[in-house]
């Protein structure tokens, strides 16, 4: 019940964005019934439609083929809609402001016409002023139909000078025909330009602020660099490097050229050890598991770990850790190894509660010696408290991604205790990845996608 009220909740609000963006992009701009008017209306029920079935296609079964041809159009239309909203919202900020400008300033120009008196028509911009005058004949009353031509005005000239004076010559020649000028184009009214230049420029910016997120994303996650002290590690262990990678999210728009470029990238900083800390995937073994291939390529001397994250168990979890201990990955599911100078655990993502596998601090950290230095890999920062409560030195996550896309940062920190970087809970400190990939929409806007090599020191060198 809770879960259908969101639902029309989410639906509703969606309804009532599209038609904004439709009233001001379309409806405030275009002529009724022209072209335009009707591309702008059948992209504004097309466009949500298709963000619809990007998002449900892969969990109602639909064929993989059928998930990629939905993928771009419907995910990039949710952060266009994002983005075309916020210019809009700051194009009512200057609407205002621009008819006001306007209005003063033909105001202004009226004013100062060419020394005409008060009420007198003016020319502006090069425009007559169109002024009612009842002693002027309008054109339907100079031009008849038939025949008739100028008969009417003439008879009435000639009657009024003959009472004046008597009986009159004929004149000399007959006047000629009254042509009408030809009509001029109208100018767009005031609001009419104003609503084309606010619009023209939120779509500028909103498309521009997309297509370069996009690029950031598909240009592949560039390479950070912290070091953090552990006041437990051996001097022996000094500077050891753990690449930190996390939602990679191969799916129906990334593919194997984006797990590549990924491997390529990590393989570059020659780490000890690679940590893959979930969401690796969004889909099954079956449609993704040649896209993952390339995980098989990393290179560290002590090895590369991975733990679930949330995605995982929506794409079949028990699968994807068969596949990747077959890439040469070794998944830590509620376990721990002892690496070179401190322990490294792993925990299942709370994902995983629903299916009874969940993570399960006491099997991975509870008989360890607490002399060591444990370094613990759980994809939810949430988890931080337990970490805490079981003498952890160094928790590493992911599931955040920064936020993705601005303002979503602000969000993300109302659900999760960090939201990107190093912070300090009581002894334990814990460092939440940006995320190699991207999920939903292929854009990340103010917060780049990254893998972090997390170096390691000891108080004791």
């Amino acid at each position: 019940m809770v879960f259908a009220l969101v639902g029309l909740v989410v639906l509703a609000l969606l309804g009532a964005v599209h038609r904004y963006v439709w009233r001001r992009f379309v409806g405030d701009t275009t002529a009724p019934g022209s072209r335009l008017r009707r591309a702008g209306t059948v992209a504004a029920f097309v466009l949500p439609l298709l963000s619809v079935g990007a998002m449900t296609s892969g969990r109602v079964g639909a064929p993989f083929w059928l998930q990629q041809v939905l993928a771009w159009p419907g995910f990039l239309w949710l952060a266009c809609l994002l983005y075309l909203t916020l210019a809009l919202l700051v194009g009512e900020v200057v609407r205002p402001v621009l008819l006001r400008v306007l209005a003063r300033r033909d105001a202004a120009r009226t004013g100062a016409g060419s020394g005409t008196p008060s009420g007198t028509p003016t020319e502006t911009s090069g425009t007559p002023t169109e002024v009612p005058d009842e002693t002027r004949p309008r054109t339907e009353e100079l031009v008849t139909s038939g025949s008739a031509g100028v008969s009417a005005p003439s008879e009435a000239v000639a009657r009024t000078a003959s009472d004046a004076s008597g009986p009159v010559a004929e004149p000399e020649t007959e006047p000629a025909a009254t042509t009408p000028a030809p009509a001029l184009a109208p100018l767009p009214s005031r609001r009419l330009f104003v609503s084309r230049v606010v619009g023209g420029a939120a779509a500028a910016a909103g498309l521009a602020t997309v297509g370069y997120g996009t690029y950031g994303v598909l240009r592949g996650p560039s390479v950070k660099r912290i070091t953090v002290p552990l006041a437990k590690l051996p001097r022996a262990a000094h500077g050891f490097r753990i690449a930190v990678v996390s939602d990679i999210h191969i799916g129906p728009i990334l593919g194997r050229a984006h797990t590549r470029r990924i491997v390529d990238t990590i393989n570059a900083t020659s780490p000890d050890l690679v940590a893959v800390v979930g969401d690796l995937v969004d889909g099954s073994v079956a449609d993704l598991g040649s896209a993952a291939e390339p995980l098989a390529a990393l290179r560290a001397r002590h090895g590369s770990y991975f733990v679930t994250g949330n995605h995982e168990y929506f794409s079949g979890a028990e699968q994807w850790i068969d596949h990747v201990r077959e890439l040469g990955l070794v998944p830590l599911e509620n376990a721990r190894v002892e690496v070179e100078g401190f322990d490294l655990a792993g925990v299942n993502d709370i994902a995983g509660e629903t299916e009874g596998q969940g993570p399960d601090f006491g099997r991975a950290l509870g008989d360890r010696d607490r002399g060591r230095a444990a370094v613990l890999m759980a994809h939810q920062p949430v988890v931080i408290h337990d970490a805490v409560e079981h003498g952890v030195d160094l928790q590493l996550s992911g599931h955040t991604h920064g936020g993705q896309l601005w303002p979503g940062n602000y969000l993300a920190e109302l659900a999760n205790p960090t939201v990107a970087g190093l912070e300090r809970y009581g002894d334990t400190q814990l460092f939440v990845s940006r995320g190699a990939g991207a999920w939903g929409p292929p854009v990340r806007v103010g917060a780049p996608s990254d893998i972090t090599v997390v170096e390691l020191a000891s108080r004791q060198a």
